[in-house]
């Protein structure tokens, strides 16, 4: 990954410094030894020596001391290990530069043996105890171990003084004067450099687990290998072989102090502070999250009422709280899901921000309305010109994926402190409001008094839908539809009641709208549709003719992804020949015309009829007509029952008769309740009619049971028209 990669090899710029001193060194060796022969002067190489062993001796010994400060809080075998081991590599370094030729009288006279064994020991020792260390299984030891640990090297130093400085030399020398070093010198050299090559390899397998930590363990196992290469082909101490050999020692213990370092404090720190900084992040989003919507990122309701507790009191002035309530979004995330709703939400939040200055404050509260507070009012004329200016750019179509999605806005204004002074009161009255602007042609309200108590109880009554169903509250009466060419009841209308446990029978007027706007009108329509075709089923086998029943369908039903799957699951579940069923959708549903047409076209072909339900009181062009796979037009009852007293009704009746005919479809009036509506319907060749004048919405067995009763009824009806015509 991308942010792995620069996040872990970021340090290699780090090593920029040690690969432009390498090339500077291996330069001055390939200008020629000769030339730099002695050049620091031969009385001054002791104490460069001696300087150059100080240095490595304080490093090395810093990570020795390092480590036995730390083991007590990481308490690992591996790093006391690696303690102890630089603990013997400094006091070893410290007895080379004291047994160095030229150096003090030291035990016994200085020689290039005691200290060139020294070092030798130093150097394999260095390969060896890191083999080790590496094979080594980690785990947690006591902190009193550490005792123990780093006693071994002051008895190792203890030992290689006694070998070397014993009565008889046990060790051969490893360099001769004026011929340099001996074979012996050599092989233990290369040794050395072999082991450091292992330990290189180990480390390249391993490089990915810590990847820094093992950079600069490599960078110092090569600076090793060129000091050991250059420690046998020197001539002698003079020699600027030596002097550079020596500076890759003191380079190479620089860099494991610098990977031990990392190890045990830079990089535990590092992490601390990354981990603080994590749960700074981290708070800050949580308070961002609790302030904030996740869909918008916009305001929520928390961080509103903290704002207008702060903001609201600092003057009297005139300020106001706009509701925004998003028409039919719930009845879109029942039918189209969340993703959809969210996105159309979205949408709407920019172009709210688009008009709004940057100085008001926009909110979207629980993910179905939004609140403007406005901190300064002139005059409510300013209040109607914005609310005007919102709505105007909802009118163009919201493109969601392959849906054509129209919206409008509800707009309810509470006023401070003219309606309250309270913030909860402010916010809660412009919902109100909200709630009674949909009712008003221009869905905008200011708060009244009056508004409370009615928006009170059509929220308690929207609390009550919601456990209507499960409580079989809801019910369906059927109206009978009479073929007019027939005399026969061949259909009937499925219309939805609701009997409240305490407040009784409910008008669909006051509780349909209800349902659409909270989206219950989906499982609602759902058990319609299957309670309808149930009943049908039942009829017939009580005996009765095959009839076929219309139902309505919502517009959140329509938008139903799986519609077409709901309603050929119903077909089969109660086993009604889909010919028995009529879908009724209005006028206003057909809007979206492609995705109608789609949808409709499903419908059609699983069998079933589709009517267009109160015809002549929408708005939109009657091109679905030629478009849409129809069956029947039903005339409103509206036109209906004025048909002798408006000739403009009387004119759009003849028109949607004649209409109806040149495309071949079937129509259905509603409404009929006077002999001289019936006449007039039937003179225009009107297919079927359904009203009080033939039989008001019954339960189902009502109309079971008077079934023979009815049809007799009906043809009296009939009989009296065709006797008055003679």
């Amino acid at each position: 990954m991308m942010w792995k990669f620069n996040e872990d090899f970021s340090f290699v710029k780090q090593g920029n410094q040690f690969i432009l001193l390498s090339m500077i060194l291996i330069i001055v060796m390939g200008l020629g030894s000769d030339k730099f022969y002695g050049i620091f002067g031969e009385n001054n190489y002791v104490t460069i020596h001696l300087m150059m062993e100080m240095l490595i001796t304080v490093v090395t010994m810093s990570i020795s001391i390092q480590t036995w400060l730390i083991t007590p809080y990481i308490l690992s075998n591996r790093v006391l290990y690696i303690g102890a081991l630089f603990l013997t590599i400094s006091l070893l370094e410290m007895a080379h530069a004291l047994s160095y030729k030229g150096m003090p009288f030291f035990i016994t006279e200085s020689t290039p043996y005691a200290s060139t064994w020294f070092y030798m020991f130093c150097r394999l020792l260095l390969s060896i105890g890191f083999l080790i260390i590496f094979f080594v299984k980690e785990k947690e030891i006591k902190s009193s171990y550490r005792w123990f640990i780093y006693s071994l090297p002051f008895a190792i130093i203890t030992c290689c003084f006694g070998v070397l400085y014993g009565p008889t030399p046990i060790l051969p020398p490893l360099i001769m004067e004026g011929e340099g070093p001996t074979d012996l010198k050599n092989i233990l050299q290369y040794t050395a450099v072999a082991l450091q090559l292992v330990i290189m390899v180990l480390l390249l397998k391993n490089f990915k687990k810590a990847p820094k930590i093992i950079f600069l363990l490599l960078c110092s196992s090569i600076y090793l290998i060129m000091s050991d290469f250059l420690y046998t082909i020197y001539q002698d101490v003079y020699d600027i072989k030596n002097f550079i050999g020596h500076i890759f020692e003191l380079g190479a213990s620089y860099l494991l102090f610098r990977a031990i370092y990392f190890s045990s404090i830079e990089k535990p720190f590092q992490q601390l502070v990354d981990t603080q900084e994590h749960l700074e992040k981290s708070r800050e989003k949580m308070h961002h999250m609790a302030y904030h919507n996740e869909i918008t990122n916009l305001p929520n309701e928390r961080f509103l009422m903290e704002s207008l507790k702060k903001d609201l009191y600092i003057s009297k002035s005139q300020k106001a709280i706009l509701a925004i309530g998003i028409e039919r979004i719930s009845a879109i995330k029942a039918s189209l899901g969340s993703t959809y709703a969210d996105q159309m939400i979205c949408l709407i939040a920019q172009r709210l921000k688009n008009v709004l200055p940057e100085k008001y404050l926009l909110c979207l509260l629980r993910e179905d309305y939004f609140v403007v507070y406005i901190d300064e009012v002139n005059n409510t004329h300013q209040l109607t010109q914005l609310s005007q200016q919102l709505q105007y750019v909802m009118e163009e179509s919201f493109q969601i994926q392959h849906f054509s999605l129209n919206s409008q806005l509800n707009i309810g204004v509470a006023l401070f402190p003219t309606d309250s002074y309270r913030e909860e009161e402010l916010v809660r009255f412009a919902l109100y409001a909200m709630h009674e602007a949909q009712k008003s042609p221009t869905r905008l309200r200011f708060y009244e008094s009056s508004i409370s108590k009615k928006t009170t109880e059509q929220l308690l009554l929207e609390n009550d839908l919601h456990d209507a169903l499960a409580n079989q509250e809801l019910f369906l009466d059927y109206q009978p539809q009479l073929d007019l060419h027939t005399g026969q009841i061949k259909s009937v209308e499925a219309l939805v009641r609701w009997q409240h446990p305490k407040k009784g029978w409910i008008s669909p007027g006051v509780f349909i709208p209800i349902a659409e706007e909270s989206g219950l009108i989906i499982p609602i329509g759902q058990w319609v549709l299957e309670t309808a075709c149930q009943q049908v089923k039942e009829w017939e086998a009580a005996g009765l003719p095959p009839i076929k029943v219309a139902v309505n369908l919502s517009l959140g039903q329509l938008f139903q992804q799986n519609l077409v799957e709901i309603i050929h699951h119903v077909l089969e579940k109660t086993q009604l020949e889909p010919k028995y069923l009529q879908l009724e959708i209005t006028e206003s549903m057909t809007i979206n015309i492609d995705h109608m047409t789609t949808i409709l076209q499903k419908l059609r072909a699983l069998g079933v009829t589709i009517a267009v339900d109160d015809f002549g009181t929408g708005y939109s062009s009657l091109s679905y007509l030629k478009d849409f796979p129809i069956d029947c037009l039903k005339i409103d009852r509206s036109f209906v029952q004025k048909i002798h007293s408006n000739s403009t009704d009387k004119a759009l009746v003849d028109m949607i008769l004649s209409m109806a005919k040149h495309l071949q479809l079937k129509v259905v009036a509603e409404g009929i309740e006077e002999i001289e509506q019936l006449t007039y319907l039937l003179d225009g060749k009107c297919d079927t009619v359904q009203g009080f004048l033939f039989s008001k919405p019954v339960p189902p067995h009502v109309f079971q049971e008077n079934y023979q009763t009815l049809h007799k009824n009906a043809k009296f009806i009939l009989n009296s028209i065709s006797t008055s015509e003679v």
